[in-house]
């Protein structure tokens, strides 16, 4: 069996467990948080100034800082998982065989580690949706124009792919190797797909649309090992619950089909 193990990481922790962190960092001698009448004071962002306090829909405290309640939602699992955009251009032609290559590499590396698979990929996949949100924002700061809401669209997906990383960061621990992979695999693709999006828009677009029917294939192995029983199928993690409002006793197997349902979004926008 390959079982996919588990891991907490600080940047998804709950407020509350990001609180009790401190609160033993201080006790052990840091005393960055501690107020002059002795009582720890515990800020919950970049700027130290306290967030404001956010319940759900039953009155119950908010326990995420990643993500916020209005930004959850129920994924769409009849979406087409099938469809195919058949290349005609030369530009459509020159992204499907790109994306087509990098993915022989991929297979070999990962082999049918799809936990980390998945994990790893994540931080590239994330990086199409903020290049091409931030050149546009940056247009449409130049032409005085309005962006017909690609800016918002293209950084909502970037930001879906990074809550995608947060939830598989909680059931897949990474090797040393692979950590240091994505410092190198992040930094050529955001370069080379920032000039890509400068050259030609629509070709960095398309080559993300072939990204994400590749992504759509390795989740379907993904569930099929699962299924097999290969890759032990455990509890959904909490902040995967709540990003997509799934029942309670939901798996591992269930988070993955929600994930597959985002890919296939993302394939047909792009």
């Amino acid at each position: 069996k390959f079982p996919v193990m588990g891991v907490r990481w600080r940047s998804s922790l709950t407020l509350g467990e990001k609180e009790q962190v401190n609160g033993s960092s201080a006790a052990a001698g840091g005393g960055d948080n501690k107020r002059e009448d002795g009582n720890k004071e515990v800020v919950a962002s970049y700027w130290g100034i306290k967030g404001e306090e956010v319940k759900k829909e039953d009155g119950t405290p908010w326990k995420w800082n990643c993500f916020r309640p209005w930004e959850t939602y129920q994924a769409d699992l009849t979406i087409d998982l099938k469809k195919h955009h058949v290349p005609t251009t030369f530009l459509d032609k020159l992204a499907y065989w790109t994306v087509k290559s990098l993915r022989f590499p991929t297979d070999v590396f990962f082999q049918r580690r799809y936990g980390c698979r998945a994990m790893m990929l994540e931080t590239v996949a994330a990086v199409p949706g903020m290049v091409g949100g931030m050149l546009l924002h940056c247009k449409s700061l130049r032409r005085f124009e309005h962006s017909g809401g690609w800016i918002k669209t293209l950084l909502d997906e970037a930001e879906n792919e990074r809550m995608h990383l947060m939830t598989f960061m909680e059931v897949s621990q990474p090797r040393w190797y692979e950590r240091a992979l994505v410092f190198t695999v992040q930094g050529v693709f955001f370069n080379a797909y920032f000039l890509a999006y400068l050259a030609s828009p629509k070709l960095a677009h398309r080559v993300v649309g072939y990204l994400e029917e590749e992504a759509i294939h390795s989740y379907t192995e993904f569930l099929k090992e699962l299924d097999k029983g290969t890759i032990e199928n455990v509890p959904a993690p909490a902040i995967a619950i709540d990003y997509w409002r799934l029942p309670a006793d939901s798996t591992l197997r269930d988070v993955v089909m929600v994930v597959r349902a985002d890919e296939a979004h993302h394939r047909d926008v792009n």
